[in-house]
This record gives C-alpha cells, sequence and structure tokens, in this order.
C-alpha cells in the first residue's frame, strides 16, 4: 500500500501503472504511481505536456483499467466508475445535451437516483444557484456563453452530490477573465461543500492558486516528481494571493520541475 495511507484516505493510488498497446509499439503513458489524497484536500497535478495527466485522472475514474496497480476510493478497490464521485471535462460543449434546457442538463445525473420530484427540483436550484446560475434554468447551452456552459457542467457535477471531484483541465477553453471566475468558484464550492477534488491543469499558476497540494508529474512514463504542500493564506483572491512571496515561490519551484521533465535542477 502507499506510504502514509490511512484507512480515512478519500483517494488511494497504489503503485497504478498504464500501458497502451503492447510489445515494441507500447507506450508506456503512466509508471508506477503512488500517493493518497485525503477528504476535503483540494490536489492539482500539472506536468510536460504528454505526461499522462488525462490518462491518470481517466483511470482514477474508473474509465480506464490500470495496467498494474489499484485504485481505491474511500477504501475500496474499484473496477469502474465508483459512486460518489463526478468528474468535469474540458470540453463543455460535448458534454452538455445541447436539446435540453439548462434545468434538464443539470438534472440528468439524477435520472438514476430514488429522489422524489420536489427532491429533484430543488437539488437542481441548489446546484444552479451555488454557480451563479439560478435564473437561467429555462434556457439551452447554446444560448449561454462559454465560461456559463462550463458553470451548467459544474452544477451538473454537483447535483450529483460527489465526495469526489475530478476536473480534466476545465478551464483550458475559457479567456482569462472567465477563467479567474471559475477558479474562484470552485473554491467556493470546495468551503461550501467539503467535497474532495483532484483537479488536472495545464496552467502553473492555477495549479498553486486553487490548491492544498501540487502533484508534479515527470515526462512520460510519468512519475511522481514532487508532492509539493501549498500554504497559503485563506481565504485566497486573484490579487493578493498572486502577489504573495511564497506564491510566486511555489509557482517557480513547479515551473522549474516541469520544464526539466520532473527533475530537480
Amino acid at each position: 500500500m502507499t506510504e502514509n495511507t490511512t484507512v480515512q484516505a478519500a483517494l488511494v493510488v497504489d503503485h497504478v501503472s498504464h500501458v497502451y498497446g503492447s510489445g515494441p509499439s507500447a507506450h508506456h503513458a503512466i509508471s508506477d504511481l503512488a500517493f493518497s489524497v485525503q477528504p476535503g484536500e483540494f490536489v492539482s497535478i500539472v506536468g510536460p505536456s504528454g505526461a499522462g495527466k488525462t490518462t491518470l485522472l481517466r483511470t482514477l475514474a474508473g474509465l480506464l483499467k490500470p495496467s498494474e496497480g489499484a485504485v481505491i476510493v474511500d477504501g475500496n478497490r474499484i473496477t469502474g466508475v465508483p459512486p460518489g464521485m463526478a468528474m468535469v471535462f474540458q470540453d463543455y460543449s460535448r458534454s452538455l445535451l445541447p436539446w435540453l434546457t439548462i434545468e434538464k442538463n443539470v438534472g440528468f445525473p439524477l435520472e438514476g437516483k430514488k429522489v422524489t420530484k420536489a427532491e429533484k427540483k430543488a437539488i437542481i436550484q441548489e446546484s444552479l444557484e451555488a454557480v451563479g446560475l439560478g435564473g437561467f434554468a429555462k434556457r439551452y447551452p447554446w444560448q449561454l456563453s462559454g465560461g456559463m456552459q462550463q458553470r451548467v457542467a459544474i452544477a451538473r457535477a454537483l447535483a450529483y452530490r460527489p465526495s469526489l471531484l475530478l476536473m480534466d483541465e476545465p478551464f483550458a477553453s475559457v479567456d482569462a477573465q472567465t477563467r479567474e471566475g471559475l477558479e474562484d468558484l470552485v473554491l467556493k464550492i470546495r468551503d461550501t461543500y467539503g467535497m474532495t477534488i483532484l483537479f488536472v491543469t495545464h496552467d502553473i499558476d492555477e495549479s498553486v492558486y486553487l490548491a492544498n497540494r501540487v502533484l508534479v508529474l515527470s515526462r512520460p512514463p510519468a512519475r511522481l516528481a514532487e508532492d509539493i504542500v501549498v500554504n497559503l493564506r485563506e481565504p485566497r483572491d486573484q490579487i493578493t494571493t498572486r502577489e504573495d512571496p511564497e506564491f510566486i515561490r511555489l509557482r517557480g519551484h513547479v515551473a522549474r520541475l516541469i520544464h526539466s521533465g520532473g527533475k530537480p535542477e
């Protein structure tokens, strides 16, 4: 088992490797990754391009079976998509159903749950209010901006009431100002709902700004280059936090690791 793992861990990645294909043409995407995440933690995952970040996240979500090792969620080894987990993808335009209204998109994950119509309506409204879209329930995705569509995708994940939220570069397709607003929204949601979040990003500043810990991956086959604890003053904000000397030091350290392919310089 992973070192320092406790039974209370929300997630344990137990020496996971993933290989695409076989023989001489096999691609070793990730190799012997081991770490754990405690309930309520916000963990960012960064690394060089092609470092296997998305492969790792899809393995954690149960969408890919690891070639070696195991993924353990709430003490249970997963063999598919585990209950209590939700995922927000980068491409919100494909994840939303354009023929459904916003409220029906948000309520989609509740179709298989035993909730009354009144409970479902309340959950949908609360989730939309949480992302600032309480007045847009009857609109359709194509009537909203890109940033608003991604808020809908986040609201849909919230409606599922996950204990573990995986986010795969969710803000990569929006402009810088919208991105800042979405970053602060996710921090607010984390604080409000107390959920555990794993957040894959290419943006070094974003990884430090959001997280309690930053996991830096090496070049493929991806290994854990460093597990960095982020101790920044709370609450965080886009100006004061980014001016903090500790923020500047941390983002420089992460940048040097990534530029060296995950090897300390």
